[in-house]
Parts: C-alpha cells; sequence; structure tokens
C-alpha cells in the first residue's frame, strides 16, 4: 500500500512517519516541495504516483495568527483541502482528514459527539469546519474525518516543552484554569491514524487521550512527572488564573472533551489515560536531549 502523508513534518507528521508500518510504503510531500496555496502545486505532488490512501495532517495551525490572516487560513483549511478531496475522488485514492476540538463552540459541558452542532468561535475553527465540509461533500460516505485536541510530541512546538522551558527559566507561572480539554501525545493519535486505515474506517470520528484536565492541571502534571525524570531540577508556584486574565486574539473552547465511545465500538481500540501517555513521551524526551 502507498500513502501520500502531508505536514510530515508537523507534530503528527513526524509521529505518522517514525510509527509507520512495515507493509506501508510513505512518501512525504511538505513545504518547500508543495505549496498549500497553490493549486498547480497539490495537483502535481499528488500526481506524481498511483497513492492509495492520503493522510492530510497539514493545515494552518496558528490558532491567534489567522485572526488576522484570515485569507491564507482559509486557503490551506478549506480552499486546499477541497482541492485535494476533489483529487482522491477523481483518482480513486481514500483520504484521511486531521481535524479539530476548534469546530465546537465549547459550551456544551459535556462530552462532544461527532454529530453534536458545530458553532466554531475562531477563525482557524470556521476554517478548519469549511475544509470537513468540503471533504463530506466531495466524498460521502467514503471520507474519513479524524477530529482531536490538545496535540503534543517530543518533535515541534508545543504546550509540554513550552512549559518545561519556562519553568526551568522563571520563578512561577499563571496558566488559565477554566479552560477545559484532554492533552493528547500525537505518537497515540498516530498509531490509531494507522490502525483505521488497516480496516478502512470511514465518517466523522473523534479520537484523543482518555481523562480530562484544564490547562493549569495539565501544567502542574508536567512539572511532576518532569521533577521525577530529571528533565527539571526545581519546582516553581504555578498559579491558576482565568481566561479573561489572559487575553488572546482568537476566542479558545471552554470545553472540548471529544467523545470516542462510537469510534471505540467501532475499532475496539481503547486510549490510554493523558497522565500516563504525558510520562512516556517525557520520558522519550529525556532520551532525547541525552
Amino acid at each position: 500500500m502507498k500513502v501520500l502523508l502531508l505536514g510530515a513534518t508537523g507534530q503528527l507528521g513526524w509521529e505518522l512517519t517514525r510509527t509507520c508500518p512495515a507493509d506501508i510504503e510513505i512518501h512525504t510531500c511538505d513545504h518547500p516541495k508543495v505549496d498549500f496555496t497553490s493549486t498547480l502545486s497539490i495537483r502535481n505532488c499528488v500526481n506524481r504516483d498511483r497513492f492509495d490512501y492520503i493522510i492530510n495532517a497539514a493545515g494552518y495551525t496558528a490558532v491567534d495568527k489567522a485572526e488576522a490572516e484570515k485569507g491564507l487560513a482559509r486557503q490551506i483549511n478549506a480552499e486546499a483541502v477541497e482541492l485535494l478531496a476533489g483529487l482522491c475522488k477523481n483518482n480513486n485514492i481514500k483520504l484521511v482528514h486531521i481535524s479539530t476540538d476548534f469546530v465546537f463552540k465549547g459550551t456544551h459541558y459535556k462530552p462532544y459527539l461527532p454529530d453534536d452542532i458545530t458553532e466554531p468561535q475562531s477563525v482557524y475553527g470556521r476554517t478548519k469546519l469549511a475544509g470537513e465540509k468540503a471533504v463530506r461533500r466531495i466524498l460521502g460516505k467514503d471520507a474519513f474525518i479524524i477530529r482531536t485536541a490538545w496535540l503534543y510530541s517530543v518533535h515541534g512546538h508545543n504546550f509540554v516543552k513550552t512549559m518545561i522551558r519556562l519553568m526551568d527559566e522563571k520563578d512561577q507561572l499563571t496558566v488559565v484554569d477554566d479552560q477545559v480539554g484532554t492533552p493528547t501525545w500525537a505518537k497515540g493519535l498516530a498509531n490509531v491514524i494507522w490502525a483505521s486505515i488497516a480496516t478502512c474506517q470511514q465518517g466523522i470520528n473523534h479520537w484523543t487521550d482518555a481523562g480530562s484536565a484544564s490547562w493549569y492541571d495539565f501544567a502542574v502534571a508536567i512539572q511532576e512527572e518532569a521533577l521525577a525524570l530529571g528533565l527539571l531540577s526545581k519546582e516553581i508556584p504555578i498559579i491558576p488564573i482565568n481566561t479573561d486574565d489572559y487575553p488572546t486574539p482568537a476566542k479558545r473552547p471552554y470545553y472540548s472533551i471529544l467523545d470516542k465511545r462510537y469510534f471505540l465500538k467501532k475499532t475496539g481500540i481503547r486510549p490510554v489515560h493523558w497522565r500516563k501517555q504525558l510520562r512516556k513521551m517525557l520520558k522519550e524526551l529525556v532520551g532525547e536531549i541525552i
């Protein structure tokens, strides 16, 4: 089986590359090889070989910056995805498209089901939803969309690595405690994506690690685990604050737990609690530093 991976240099793309099963021939196409604002560039990338699957892990993910770069965010998250879905339809290629919890308003206060009403509150969320809709319209029941949230990895920039750096540099930190979601190790999601391809999954699906946390809870856990592993040498106070005390250009969901029960029933894959996954990731990070 031949798979084309878009977004290979990102956190999830990097994990997909290193967890790729032995029986899959993976090809990558990422910036600068492909310009996601160019129709010709995307066509050339897809048409360079006969692929069985395309995994689209690429996207405009600068959530706050998107508020000022609406056009660029739409080009990458919606228009490029629409083109990609059309190319998959015309070439009989199956598409795995990665989406986000930001498609929801975030005031549900119970885990969001895949078919719950979407009401994104940011440019990022609206453009990602537009990409989802294009995939569903063009590919119908053959579409495979997987929404996830709060990704982190030993690779790239993310909350975990930022927190460890700041905890090492500062005497105290303030972290928002009224936004609740599920921290998700990108390596675990990558394994789920490969398993989904092997079992030909379809439809809109949700996947994160198990459990829930605020960003404050997540930061506290990061410090505790990092201290235990020797990644930090001192403990500092972490002070919880409200979202209103830390204004950002883009509005975040206050509650974005994704309900995974339907996907679990289809696949039998059970999520691991986020705290256990965090510990595994940090052990890998120790190895990277050594």
